[in-house]
């Protein structure tokens, strides 16, 4: 009988996991299809990533991530006012946005897409919150891990 793969930095990995914040989950994969990832990516926040390392395969715990430590604490500067006449030229033309809603956006040269969530909204401007929605908060992270390549 061969002993079970260690999951080390470079693994390709299929598993469940259920991410969780003080609201309550953000991902859970437990209830359809599970996730595949390659460690070392950045698929994962890297705190994360180290704390999968030398897990194996069946294992099935949780994982709690101090406040700070899997997102980062929460920035100030990322909080960015945009105004309505470039969310228009970049999005839909006079969609309304609510407080709570995330909205994408196109990163510079085509460089992929990034998410705000809407902190307030006025007549000309919103102001957008581009920190990960749990960044400076603790983190539930449970992992059931199925198979490591």
């Amino acid at each position: 009988m061969t002993a079970p793969t260690l999951i080390q930095n470079g693994s390709f990995l299929t598993l469940h996991y259920r991410l969780s914040g003080p609201q309550g989950d953000i991902i859970n994969t437990f209830g359809g299809p599970p996730a595949t990832l390659s460690l070392g990516n950045s698929e994962l926040a890297p705190a994360i990533e180290a704390r999968l390392i030398g897990l194996t395969e069946g294992e099935h715990i949780t994982l709690e991530l101090a406040a700070g430590e899997a997102f980062g604490e929460h920035n100030p500067q990322m909080l960015q006012w945009v105004s309505r006449q470039m969310l228009d030229q970049f999005g839909e033309k006079g969609a309304a946005y609510a407080v709570g809603e995330v909205v994408e956006f196109p990163a510079p040269e085509n460089a992929g897409r990034y998410a705000g969530a809407v902190r307030q909204v006025n007549e000309n401007e919103i102001l957008f919150d581009f920190n990960h929605p749990l960044a400076g908060q603790a983190v539930s992270m449970e992992v059931k891990v199925i198979g490591v390549l």
